[in-house]
């Protein structure tokens, strides 16, 4: 397979996997609230934004959180579903500064310099070529525009990432890989953002609401299970499996700047 193929495969999946799920992403309170946004506004009070793009919006819970320190904001997704509940959810809200887009984040239908500041929640760890998005992310940026990334991360310790990736993919196929923090600042680096010290969160995850959201296969569920409960000590340790499959996950806000 090509590697223009094999890119369309990975997006045609992203696609089909969060299509018919997208009213459950926009009402997640996993996802529809968070210390990671509280901080996210905190950065928006200080320094609010003249036009912003959310990369990957998903059920547009960064757009909804930056509304009142953004004057214009393009909610940008993959999925015309996910899309499609965004809009909805401003118009409940009262909130006439969003629009939204459709596309890929490896290839973004904007001129260069066209954004102040460029936010990505949740979404990174779906796209098939995180440098180019970055890139490209970069290149919409005007001069001394700032990159935030909000997203789980990887534990350095390969025992531990396996078991994350392990899960990740078993529950959602269209899953291609959670970066450590390390990662993040070289790739971050490489785009020719300098980015600051990460903030870190740990996200308590119900195991069957986890499932249910994402519309994971019945009979990749017994898998999940088993994979949990039959976990390292370390493993449990880390991400604090309870008896149920519950578990916490690492996350992060990484706020970066363009030269």
């Amino acid at each position: 397979m090509s590697a223009a193929a094999a890119t369309v495969s990975q997006h045609d999946l992203v696609v089909r996997q969060f299509a018919p799920r997208a009213a459950a992403y926009a009402s997640s309170p996993t996802h529809a609230s968070g210390p990671d946004l509280t901080d996210f506004q905190s950065l928006l009070r200080i320094a609010p934004a003249d036009r912003m793009l959310d990369l990957g919006c998903g059920g547009g819970h960064a757009s909804f959180h930056a509304a009142a320190f953004a004057d214009h904001i393009v909610a940008y997704d993959l999925s015309r579903a996910m899309l499609d509940v965004v809009a909805a959810g401003a118009v409940e809200r009262g909130l006439c500064n969003i629009a939204t887009r459709q596309g890929r984040a490896e290839e973004l239908p904007f001129a260069d310099g066209s954004f102040d500041l460029v936010v990505s929640r949740y979404s990174a760890h779906h796209w098939r070529d995180v440098p180019r998005s970055l890139a490209e992310a970069v290149r919409v940026l005007r001069p001394g525009g700032r990159c935030i990334i909000m997203d789980v991360f990887a534990p350095a310790d390969p025992l531990l990432d396996s078991h994350l990736q392990t899960i990740e993919m078993v529950r959602d196929p269209s899953h291609v890989r959670n970066y450590s923090l390390a990662e993040w600042r070289h790739m971050l680096t490489g785009a020719g953002l300098v980015p600051q010290a990460p903030q870190t969160y740990r996200l308590p995850i119900a195991f069957e609401s986890w499932m249910e959201r994402i519309g994971t296969p019945t009979a990749h569920r017994p898998a999940l299970a088993s994979l949990q409960a039959g976990a390292a000590p370390e493993v449990k340790d880390h991400f604090a499996i309870q008896p149920d499959g519950s578990f916490r996950l690492d996350t992060m806000l990484i706020q970066a700047r363009r030269g």
